[in-house]
């Protein structure tokens, strides 16, 4: 069976703050977010609609999630997305929640990752509004 990989509707920006920096309101208030805090940093995803202040940002992200939820046991979903798009010359930044895994690409590389992931045999949707 094909992996199934929704097209997210939003775009994205990815923050990076010092590791002490405080977890801004607009952060957690978001409908979508991902936090992350290191001893070396702290990263914040948000959609573009959300600006931090302050932080170094990467905006203009595009979002495909593995529909969901994943097994535990399952193994090389992410390795076979990343290769496929390692092929492409498509950079990724990936993220994993308890059900399932997040891809990121930039914006102006969506196309070209979609056309790569659908001929590696991935089903490509869009997100219903």
């Amino acid at each position: 069976m094909s992996l199934v990989l929704t097209l997210l509707n939003a775009t994205f920006t990815i923050y990076h703050l010092r590791p002490e920096a405080k977890i801004p309101v607009s952060a957690l208030n978001s409908p979508f977010f991902n936090i992350t805090r290191t001893t070396d940093e702290l990263s914040i995803l948000l959609p573009d609609t959300v600006e931090i202040q302050d932080a170094v940002r990467e905006p203009g992200w595009s979002c495909f999630k593995v529909k969901g939820p994943l097994d535990f046991g399952l193994v090389g979903i992410l390795a076979e997305i990343s290769s496929t798009l390692a092929e492409s010359s498509v950079p990724l930044f990936a993220l994993s929640t308890f059900e399932t895994d997040y891809v990121l690409v930039k914006q102006e590389q969506a196309q070209n990752a979609s056309e790569a992931l659908k001929a590696a045999g991935f089903i490509i949707e869009k997100e219903i509004s």
